[in-house]
């Protein structure tokens, strides 16, 4: 039975794939990246061959299962090639002599790839099927929430100084409406009761198994803030989180904002009134709840963290600000301050050793870092490319991801950050907050994204006079950018599918700034630029986008528009 049900498969796998052989093919896009996208295309083939109106999960794990079994008891292929070409014609699926070519055609290569597979029989079914097929962990990602004590509605909020809508910032002129009272499109932060509104309306996009939470809590009033500031910035904010989350697990990483000066770090050596103590043991008090004690003594040292929330599953929390362009004390150490990349291997090589998947948060994303770090950092994610499952960070205030290529030749798609989002307006946003859908808390799980979903405030009606406040999805990821996958090549490929899909590419600049884009369009630089902005997880690599532009222009492009940067 096992035998029959590979060669089914093997059969399904063929006659799936020679209907793609002849579509015309994108420049540069490459190949559903190992088997789960093909199978994506299998499974209608395999309900339309053997009746089955419904390839339900127990079915298709012992699908799975027989696959595996019935290649190691039979490895000739050749035998398994004979009996797909019997089986095709005793199901009638195609004309005998279609039947005969397009078996020994795929036979070789459909063998090796199932030998080749890394995915277990519940990996390859929840990738297939989705929840319905795999438990599926639903986890709150919170970034650059940027809470201003400040914030006054009715003020100026096209203001002189940096931040606006706030005390100080003077009354708007008799044209012009001042700030609105959950928020401004403009150079403004939030109030609290915004944040509070957020928190206090998660119930439909959850429940959560956990939350990942990613930093910059303070205002972007950078030029008078004290350490007292920001320590009530850290500790109110944090107990809101504990208030409405309650006993969910919240792992948060360390932003740019969260010292004063602001993007102020310096390494762990330094010692004294110009270390970070100050702030890591406060951090370290007010997250005690949420982390171990091994963390806490990492958090102390160096703003970085280790733990692990479910078997299997190891995260890992990087400060970031140690690669950062804006952190003045890295010209004493650029390369690896902290020693964190180090630690940070050993971490990995540490979860290769057990068998764990991880995940990676963090503030800054790797694209945004110094040369040095980001080149080095680079490195690492290809050596553990089986290991690392997921990237996560901030930031950028936008809706964006990286996506990492193979060093020797920069053309194989490895993994991909994912980039969400701010919960603050800075500058001219929609509130805003993602989900990410991740392959669950079971023996074997990937602990792979399969999907996410933004949610945001749309300030137009909330601000209306008499409104109440409701926080809505956005979009989900998949379904609104047509994706077989979450995996990197299906970001890839949406880089390149963009590039000359302009109604695709509104789409996504619609949603990278949370359904509020500002009103100048973004002509041919400003495209190129965002897009090759996707592909870049490595910091001044222009070779990463060479493809965008056939006529080798991309630099000239990028030049002419420079990416403006809300963080």
């Amino acid at each position: 039975m096992g035998l029959v049900l590979v060669l089914a498969l093997a059969l399904a796998l063929a006659l799936s794939d020679s209907l793609v052989l002849w579509a015309p093919a994108e420049a540069h896009p490459l190949p559903p990246q190992g088997h789960p996208a093909r199978l994506h295309r299998i499974v209608p083939r395999l309900r339309d061959v053997f009746g089955w109106g419904n390839l339900t999960c127990p079915v298709c794990k012992g699908l799975f299962t027989a696959i595996n079994l019935g290649l190691k008891k039979e490895p000739n292929v050749a035998r398994v090639g004979s009996m797909a070409i019997k089986l095709c014609n005793l199901l009638k699926i195609a004309p005998p002599a279609v039947c005969q070519s397009i078996v020994q055609l795929f036979e070789d290569d459909m063998v090796e790839v199932w030998r080749r597979s890394v995915l277990s029989p519940s990996e390859a079914c929840g990738l297939l099927l989705g929840s319905t097929c795999a438990p599926v962990s639903r986890v709150l990602f919170l970034t650059d929430l940027h809470w201003d004590h400040d914030y006054l509605e009715g003020m100026d909020p096209d203001c002189a100084d940096p931040l606006c809508c706030r005390q100080g910032s003077g009354l708007p002129p008799a044209s012009r409406p001042g700030a609105g009272y959950w928020g401004e499109y403009s150079k403004c932060d939030l109030p609290l009761r915004t944040l509070e509104s957020l928190l206090s309306g998660l119930g439909p996009a959850g429940p959560f198994d956990m939350v990942y939470w990613t930093g910059d809590i303070p205002a972007h009033d950078v030029w008078h803030q004290t350490r007292q500031d920001q320590l009530r910035a850290l500790t109110t904010v944090t107990a809101l989180v504990r208030k409405f989350l309650g006993p969910v697990p919240v792992y948060p990483a360390v932003g740019n904002h969260e010292s004063t000066p602001v993007n102020s770090f310096p390494p762990p050596f330094i010692e004294g009134n110009h270390s970070s103590r100050w702030l890591y043991e406060a951090m370290a008090k007010a997250w005690e709840p949420w982390l171990p004690a091994e963390a806490l003594r990492t958090l102390r040292i160096g703003g970085f963290y280790a733990l692990s929330p479910y078997p299997g599953l190891r995260l890992i929390s990087l400060n970031m600000n140690f690669c950062s362009r804006e952190n003045f004390w890295l010209l004493i150490n650029s390369t690896d301050p902290a020693g964190q990349l180090q630690w940070l291997v050993g971490e990995l090589q540490a979860a290769e050793d057990r068998g764990d998947k991880v995940h990676i948060i963090g503030h800054i994303p790797p694209g945004h870092c110094l040369k040095s770090w980001s080149w080095n950092y680079y490195r690492i994610v290809a050596r553990y490319e089986n290991t690392l499952a997921a990237q996560f960070f901030g930031h950028t205030h936008v809706d964006e991801f990286e996506v990492f290529y193979d060093e020797e030749t920069l053309s194989r798609p490895l993994a991909v950050a994912f980039l969400a989002p701010s919960a603050t307006t800075y500058i001219g946003l929609n509130p805003g907050y993602r989900v990410y859908q991740i392959d669950g808390n079971y023996s074997g799980s990937s602990h792979i994204v399969l999907d996410h979903e933004t949610y945001i405030l749309n300030l137009t009606q909330a601000n209306t006079p008499g409104a109440i406040p409701h926080w809505q999805l956005l979009y989900k990821a998949r379904e609104t950018y047509g994706l077989p996958n979450t995996l990197p090549t299906a970001w890839h490929n949406l880089v390149y599918r963009m590039r000359g899909d302009m109604q695709l590419f509104q789409t996504f600049w619609f949603l990278y700034h949370k359904g509020h884009p500002p009103s100048e369009p973004c002509g041919t630089p400003c495209r190129l630029a965002t897009l090759c902005a996707q592909l870049s997880a490595r910091a001044d690599s222009p070779a990463l986008c060479r493809h965008l532009m056939l006529d080798g222009s991309l630099p000239e492009a990028q030049s002419l528009w420079p990416r403006p940067l809300f963080c």
